[in-house]
């Protein structure tokens, strides 16, 4: 194997089950990567993939061993690129940071405006995603997550704990009326997720205590629930950070809902925690989350 783009190929398909995800993945056309793995597998008489109906791509025993063959490679490769930027004392460069949508739409933007004031060398990619991106892979540099962090390869802190409440317009409110209890909420129009999102503490809890037909709109967006609401759709289940700071809306309940509580954490590789941008990141707008530590608890009102 002379080219580790071939390897590279291998183990995106192998990962994505997919030529076409593949391709989008390594950023070449789907064309190319087809030219490139009939070529690769021609070349070293073997068949790499079984095609299967639908564009599914199965890893036959001999792509197993070379995908695991590339993904060794690419580790060491990795763990070389964190080693040399691990030890970068430069305020410049490029600072890759991941967040939820809700997050960099509510709070973070006006940080990173701050962060990039002070240090106008930094470069800063923000990547809204909130599907958990790997920092191993420096998929990003520095992630900003709701859950607290379980590789054991990461470094961060607790930024704060994340309460929940319920939020409607306030006209809504006047006419309807505020809830008593939470059981409540049965009798009002509700802002929800799609039908059938599982494993997102919020949508959870809304499927346990709402009738489905009390659901009258559905997004996928927090941030457009949160839109919805203040337009007068009904109540619906946000983050304190985001309704409490949202003009427009209020609580339906006083309380937060303590069953879906969660965490706020930063955290980055061990490998860059010593670097100057990922330092310099932590430090100001890490710290500058944790001063609206009330805020993301549900105490500011």
């Amino acid at each position: 194997m002379e080219d580790w783009n071939d390897l590279k190929l291998v183990l995106a398909v192998h990962r994505a089950g997919s030529l076409t995800q593949a391709a989008q993945i390594l950023a070449i056309d789907h064309s190319t990567a087809f030219r490139r793995l009939r070529a690769l597998e021609t070349r070293l008489d073997v068949r790499l993939f079984e095609r299967l109906p639908g564009g599914v791509y199965q890893t036959t025993p001999a792509g197993a061993r070379m995908a695991a063959g590339a993904e060794r490679m690419e580790d060491e490769a990795l763990a070389l690129d964190r080693d040399i930027v691990g030890g970068d004392h430069r305020l410049s460069g490029q600072l890759r940071i991941t967040s939820s949508e809700t997050l960099a739409y509510s709070r973070l933007t006006g940080h990173l405006a701050a962060f990039r004031r002070a240090h106008p060398g930094i470069v800063v990619e923000l990547v809204i995603e909130n599907r958990v991106l790997s920092l191993s892979r420096r998929e990003a540099d520095i992630a900003l997550r709701p859950v607290r962090p379980k590789e054991g390869e990461l470094w961060g802190r607790k930024l704060a704990d994340m309460a929940w409440a319920l939020y409607a317009a306030p006209d809504y409110l006047e006419t309807q009326g505020k809830l008593r209890h939470a059981e409540d909420i049965g009798g009002h129009a509700i802002i929800g997720w799609e039908a059938g999102t599982a494993g997102i503490g919020a949508a959870d809890w809304l499927a346990e205590h709402v009738p489905p037909s009390a659901f009258v709109y559905r997004s996928n967006s927090l941030v457009n629930q949160s839109i919805a609401a203040k337009a007068g759709v009904g109540i619906t289940l946000l983050p304190c950070y985001l309704g409490d700071s949202e003009t427009g809306l209020a609580r339906a309940l006083a309380t937060p809902i303590t069953e879906i509580a969660g965490e706020l954490w930063i955290v980055t590789h061990v490998d860059l925690k010593q670097t100057a941008r990922v330092r310099a990141f932590f430090d100001l707008v890490g710290e500058a989350l944790i001063r609206e530590r009330d805020l993301f608890e549900g105490r500011r009102l």
